[in-house]
């Protein structure tokens, strides 16, 4: 996904909130590794929000390239620096979280040459990420969950490979997850014969930035007829909706939450594979989110310097300047924000806004 491979964002976040068939029981996923100030990897599973955690991205790999993960100024792989993370996937898992590591995104250099090639890919990845064994595994002896398909370029052959090669280490032992984040328009171009192996787990599916096939105002037929053919035609254990959350997080799909509740939704969850709704966050000034409607909490992230005899310091990024001073100006907005009935955090590490689980309930 584009949106998540932009290392310049202030803050980039995938939350979904995932109600398992049958039940209502709701889980988080967020994508982590491309905004170094989103918090540790610790500091995100410690927040207890989250049952998924994806690392992204391996940005190279394949056709004989040098596999090397890009987590942003989280850690140098380079010089092995990413090691360290070992112990904070540990935590995660121990705290009931699944790790993944995403492949792919919109700015790598990526692709399979061959059959052959989907193989060597996938022996590395059991060697140096899920549960194999290797000299230099970039994140240390941590043993991933599974492995998401952020594919989109490269080209589209051969991701079928890879995941049949993935998923028969599953035979080893410990079950490799996969999951995919396809676009709306069916198929996909890149991963669409993956997808048809129907080895995917979740699939969590972009219906923004598609008109032919999201919703759009008081039109609900193209993007009805896209979800039964995504749900009818892929076999996954869930499907996902994928939404922004709000309108400056994508080009088009913005669904305002009346419609969202009132239309979208009761028209999906009869669907047997209906998994959750995966919104998307963008940069926005103080005082945008909360009008939409959207939040119940706004987080101000983040308290970035603390502790052990330092200076404490905010830091909004670009929205204030805290050494003059500069970010008293919010203090309106705050107010505003609480008029509205919007509880104002200040957040140590973590995501700046999440849907209410009760819309999806």
């Amino acid at each position: 996904m584009a949106f998540r491979s932009a290392i310049s964002l202030s803050f980039v976040c995938l939350v979904l909130l995932a109600l398992a068939v049958g039940s209502n029981a709701g889980g988080i996923a967020i994508y982590w590794g491309q905004n170094g100030n989103e918090g540790t990897l610790s500091e995100t599973c410690g927040t207890g929000n989250y049952e998924y955690v994806i690392l992204s991205f391996l940005s190279s790999f394949g056709n004989g390239q040098t596999p090397m993960i890009n987590l942003a100024g989280h850690c140098d792989p380079y010089s092995n620096g990413c090691t360290g993370l070992s112990s904070d996937i540990k935590s995660c898992q121990a705290n009931g979280v699944k790790v993944m590591l995403s492949l792919g995104g919109a700015s790598g250099s990526y692709s399979l040459a061959s059959t052959a090639d989907a193989k060597q890919v996938a022996t590395y990845l059991w060697n140096n990420f899920l549960g194999g064994q290797s000299s230099s595994r970039p994140l240390g002896a941590a043993v991933l969950d599974g492995i998401d398909f952020d594919i989109e370029g490269g080209t589209d052959q051969h991701w079928n490979d890879l995941a049949r090669f993935l998923s028969g280490y599953s035979k080893r032992g410990k079950k490799v997850h996969l999951t995919a984040a396809p676009q709306c328009p069916f198929p996909d171009a890149w991963v669409g014969n993956a997808l048809n192996t129907g080895l995917f787990d979740y699939v969590w599916v972009q219906f923004y930035n598609n008109p032919p096939c999201q919703y759009s105002s008081g039109n609900i037929g193209n993007f009805e007829d896209s979800w039964k053919q995504w749900t009818s035609d892929i076999t996954a254990t869930k499907i996902f909706l994928g939404l922004p959350a709000s309108p400056e997080a994508a080009g088009s799909g913005f669904i305002p939450v009346s419609d969202l509740t009132s239309k979208v939704l009761p028209a999906i969850k009869g669907s047997a594979k209906y998994g959750a709704l995966l919104s998307t966050g963008a940069r926005m000034k103080m005082k945008e989110p909360c009008p939409t409607g959207n939040c119940q909490h706004v987080n101000l992230a983040f308290l970035s310097t603390f502790g052990n005899g330092k200076t404490p310091v905010i830091n909004l990024a670009g929205h204030c300047d805290p050494t003059n001073n500069g970010c008293a100006s919010l203090s309106s907005d705050i107010t505003s924000c609480q008029a509205s009935k919007i509880k104002v955090m200040l957040s140590i590490g973590g995501s700046a806004c999440r849907k209410l689980q009760s819309e999806l309930h």
